[in-house]
């Protein structure tokens, strides 16, 4: 199958376009990498679901956890005790965030692929200690995967606030590379074997909301939730 290199490139503040820097240099399939800070924001703005990269006791620890973006800030958030995530301040980790469009059938095995869209995030995390920025950082969250329902729901308790770490992590070394469209050997000498090929299209949508039992057999999801349904995730 086709290599999916991501590219990585540095933003500075405020720009526009990305700026690259030697370590995060895109050196290869340069067609697919993008340099634009609202190609960045697309991807985030896409999900709720990232993998979290860190080093822990010396050895390489991969999380999926939800993420929030506000104001040029990636939020993640867990336990207190959470090796992860108490050990990641101080420390440099990788965030990656991925969405799978669709797989790409070519004639032949070695031109397969995936269409994805894909972001990796670099930098030094900061716990966030600050009662107002942790509120903030929550919500941010909250909202990332279910608009509306930060308001709609009781929010943290003192309590729950010191059970809960979050860690903040600047959104400004990061990477962006997306792939799109047909495969690639349609002008190729497999062409000639007269075998379909062409693009498995992968879309992930909400199905209708399931109502915890506890609740009266009547009771319906308020609209934010409802509204959701039959959506494709990212619209």
């Amino acid at each position: 199958m086709t290599d999916t290199v991501t590219s990585t490139v540095t933003s500075g503040s405020g720009e526009e376009e990305l700026v690259v820097t030697e370590r995060t240099r895109l050196r290869r399939i340069r067609e697919q990498g993008s340099h634009r800070r609202a190609d960045l924001a697309a991807v985030l703005g896409a999900g709720f679901l990232c993998h979290l990269g860190v080093t822990v006791d010396g050895t390489p620890m991969v999380v999926p956890t939800a993420y929030g973006v506000d104001g040029g800030q990636l939020y993640l958030h867990g336990s207190v005790a959470s090796r992860s995530l108490v050990q990641a301040p101080d420390a440099t980790v990788c965030v990656t965030v991925t969405h799978v469009d669709g797989l790409v059938l070519a004639r032949s095995v070695f031109e397969h692929g995936v269409n994805y869209r894909c972001a990796m995030i670099y930098g030094v995390p900061r716990l966030v200690t600050d009662p107002d920025e942790k509120l903030r950082g929550l919500r941010a969250l909250t909202e990332q995967s279910s608009p509306g329902q930060w308001e709609y729901v009781r929010q943290p308790s003192r309590k729950e606030l010191a059970a809960t770490a979050v860690i903040a992590l600047d959104l400004t070394e990061a990477s962006v590379k997306t792939r799109s469209g047909p495969p690639d050997d349609g002008d190729s000498e497999d062409a000639a074997l007269g075998l379909w090929a062409g693009v498995l299209p992968v879309v992930t949508t909400f199905g209708d909301p399931v109502t915890d039992p506890v609740l009266p057999s009547d009771s319906v999801p308020p609209a934010h939730v409802a509204s959701r349904a039959g959506r494709v995730l990212g619209e």
